[in-house]
């Protein structure tokens, strides 16, 4: 069967383009983008044909738009942004129940798929968890804690689950942050060392049983400081 042709209007095509440049790692994020008329001249388009394709990437969140400054890349993937934003507008509760999904698929699969050297990573997050936790070291934890998770999903081996995880992991080291008490009383997960060891055992039960233990907590907390909105 013969199918239609695409046509796309010319602002569109520089949309595309200019995408491509941010995307391919040619134009980095943080750095302005040329100006204007350089832009007008290299792809022999006008000023209303640019600005229509800068405000669509804009929409998106790959660039950002400065008044006085000039434009800006903001991110280099099309669903980072978009996940990034959306994220951004919810309640860390939202965040929190969304978390438990991810969180609990993943501990399934990494159950099934962990290789040696998964576990090797897990328990090596797993001290550093423990340390920051004694420590009281609320930044060594959040940052030993985001990396033990994103170390799970990637035991999981399902490179679409990590793609989703990966481009939310900002606003998910932010829920762990604002739920996060340096007290083993209260931090009843304590380096999550129950939880690797169902991953070590191929326990999905178990596994499963702990994500919705620590999200169970964080609620509370969360709730008991007033972020659950």
């Amino acid at each position: 069967m013969v199918e239609k042709i695409e046509r796309k209007s010319l602002a569109e095509q520089v949309y595309d383009q200019i995408k491509a440049e941010i995307t391919s790692g040619a134009w980095k994020i943080g750095e302005r983008i040329p100006k204007e008329a350089d832009l007008m001249t290299q792809f022999g388009i006008s000023r209303n044909t640019l600005r229509e394709a800068i405000r669509a990437l804009a929409h998106i969140g790959l660039l950002e738009t400065k008044q006085g400054d000039g434009t800006f890349v903001r991110n280099n993937s099309e669903l980072h942004a978009i996940m990034q934003k959306r994220v951004r507008e919810s309640s860390v509760q939202e965040i929190l129940e969304m978390r438990h999904a991810l969180d609990r698929e993943a501990v399934i699969l990494a159950c099934e798929r962990r290789t040696d050297e998964d576990l090797k990573m897990l328990k090596k997050y797993k001290q550093l968890c423990y340390l920051a936790n004694k420590d009281n070291d609320v930044t060594a934890f959040v940052k030993a804690d985001s990396a033990l998770h994103l170390t799970i999903v990637k035991a999981a081996h399902n490179d679409l689950l990590l793609d989703m995880y990966v481009n939310i992991l900002e606003e998910i080291q932010f829920s762990i942050t604002s739920t996060t008490e340096m007290n083993p009383a209260v931090n009843k997960h304590n380096g999550h060392a129950t939880l690797v060891s169902a991953i070590e055992k191929r326990d999905k039960e178990g596994a499963a049983h702990e994500v919705t233990e620590y999200i169970t907590l964080f609620k509370q907390i969360a709730a008991k400081n007033g972020d659950n909105k």
